[in-house]
């Protein structure tokens, strides 16, 4: 039986292995890679537990195997092999680890103070240059509520003041000095760009373009033309790694070849399908504009952020294969949140194909997103619509997410070969008294609600008086 076993968790190691990548462009070196190593652990073995898969199934009575890292096995009696860790999962439920694919932990850090204020570069209307990763503050203490709340990965995004906010990063949510020990491995890069009121606000505050939401297509033109040229007169040689300068003033306005220029390279990542662009926007006729602003430059939108009003157009983001990441009932706020309704994500999930995703944007939301969840179950159970049942409702936390970030080879379902990203809840995961008792990441027991001395704690809370 033990040797069969092993053989088991090797077929599924290498069954969860993903298909190798085409080669990125050469506009996508990183020289800052992630160092993420998954901590060291013990098999673990959880029994007799209701399992929530995250591929739509729920599982009575079942186990689940983790060792080396991996989801080795989902089902019943399995065989705990030597070592394991054995957890009664009697009254318990498992599901995958939540993944928040809109976060600013990091870089809007706790204590929000203006010196911890590192989220918008608000020097230029597009500022792709700039990368999130290097204002993440790794002793956030953020980092560990979230991870009290089931969040084992999660974007960290730049802010929305501008037209093109730069690079967002997927994190693993581990405790670590350095953000690159943090980085989810090989995971694409997010491009935040943003919609609206925000980026006119900002900038017309300043008497400068853009003032109007004309303004902002234009300057979003502008930037992906620079791109579109910047790509054709780098495609008839590589472009020279060894010059690290961009040049140019904060804007980059018009350089569109020869030296290496750092905004460009992200746009031009984007144009050619590396970099995942998540867009900030709210109303369902700037949603349309986007989308015909990505078909223009030849880009994909992985997800639109926020988007009060998609259940609008539903039916053309899931046609067009665009993930909708949404807030249960945040509206009317400001004026392109008016037209929000409670019932948005559970309109814009019934479509065929649709990816629909619960986000926090908020260091709050994200110790609680399995409640948001169950909001917009409780808004569609008012509205008289289909009654949308846990199994189904938890891919809106992990699946689809992992889907939005391109990491849906690796994480977001508990299927054999996949990361051992897990949670084990005290009951119901949508039910308002829910807690998340265990947390597993790549297997490695990452918070025990049972055990102070597996509850990280920020380096930056010690010292700071009596702890919760």
């Amino acid at each position: 039986m033990r040797h069969r076993l092993l053989a088991g968790i090797a077929l599924a190691l290498a069954c969860g292995q993903p298909a190798l990548a085409a080669a990125p462009s050469r506009f996508m070196h990183d020289p800052y890679p992630s160092t993420y190593q998954p901590a060291p652990s013990a098999p673990v073995l959880i029994r007799q537990a209701t399992v929530l898969d995250g591929t739509g199934r729920r599982l009575e009575n079942t186990d689940v195997l983790l060792a080396e890292g991996r989801v080795v096995a989902v089902g019943d009696a399995l065989q705990a092999p030597a070592g394991a860790q054995q957890v009664d999962g009697r009254g318990k439920w498992v599901t995958p680890g939540i993944i928040d694919v809109h976060s600013h932990l990091g870089v809007y850090p706790s204590p929000g103070v203006q010196a911890h204020s590192d989220g918008n570069e608000m020097t230029a209307p597009v500022t792709a240059n700039v990368w999130a990763e290097h204002s993440v503050w790794p002793q956030d203490p953020g980092f560990a509520a979230a991870l009290a709340g089931g969040v084992t990965t999660l974007q960290v995004l730049p802010g929305s003041a501008n037209l093109v906010g730069g690079r967002g990063v997927t994190l693993k949510n581990l405790p670590a000095t350095t953000y690159q020990a943090m980085k989810f491995p090989d995971a694409p890069w997010g491009l935040k760009m943003a919609c609206g009121e925000n980026p006119k606000r900002v900038y017309g505050g300043k008497g400068t373009a853009p003032g109007t939401r004309m303004g902002n297509v234009a300057g979003y033109r502008a930037a992906f033309i620079d791109a579109s040229e910047y790509i054709a007169k780098n495609s008839a040689e590589p472009v020279k790694r060894k010059r690290r300068g961009g040049g140019g003033d904060g804007d980059s306005a018009g350089d569109s070849g020869g030296k290496r220029d750092l905004k460009l390279d992200t746009l031009a990542g984007a144009i050619q399908g590396d970099i995942r662009v998540h867009i900030h926007c709210y109303r369902a006729d700037e949603m349309a504009t986007m989308l015909d602003l990505a078909r223009e430059f030849g880009f994909r939108i992985a997800a639109f952020h926020h988007g009060v009003e998609a259940y609008k157009l539903a039916d053309r983001l899931a046609d067009e294969g665009v993930c909708g990441a949404l807030w249960a009932d945040w509206w009317g706020f400001k004026m392109e949140a008016f037209d929000g309704i409670q019932e948005n994500i559970a309109l814009v999930d019934r479509v065929a194909n649709s990816c629909a995703i619960v986000h926090s944007d908020s260091p709050e939301g994200i110790q609680r997103l399995n409640q948001e969840a169950a909001k917009v179950i409780a808004s569609a159970r008012r509205a008289g619509m289909d009654e949308i049942t846990p199994e189904h409702a938890i891919r809106w936390l992990t699946a689809n997410a992992a889907r939005a970030l391109g990491v849906e080879e690796r994480t977001g379902t508990l299927e054999p070969g996949k990361m051992a990203d897990v949670v084990v809840w005290n009951g119901n995961p949508f039910s308002s008294y829910a807690l998340a008792e265990k947390v597993y990441i790549d297997g490695f027991p990452a918070y025990d609600r049972g055990d102070r001395g597996q509850q990280p704690l920020s380096d930056f809370m010690l010292g700071q008086g009596a702890q919760p």
